[in-house]
């Protein structure tokens, strides 16, 4: 499974998932338009409260399995 994390997250996630055996990818800071052209790429996208996940990169992540938000609520995902 490959993961694009959009935010940041504590190291110790980062290491859950790779021992999982995920491949992982932390890219912090994208804009809306570079996240929707990176995520069909991923099976997972992981989120905090930064990143809004519009109805635009849901539809580009033609193999997004999950979208995953580390915190409460869901406000940020459409």
């Amino acid at each position: 499974m490959r993961i694009l994390i959009a935010d940041s997250i504590a190291d110790e996630g980062l290491a859950i998932l790779r021992q999982a055996g995920a491949i992982v990818d932390l890219e912090t800071g994208l804009s809306n338009k570079e996240l929707e052209a990176r995520i069909h790429n991923y099976d997972a996208l992981i989120v905090r409260s930064e990143t809004q996940v519009s109805t635009n990169i849901l539809s580009a992540g033609k193999n997004l399995q999950v979208v995953g938000r580390a915190g409460v609520g869901v406000d940020n995902i459409d």
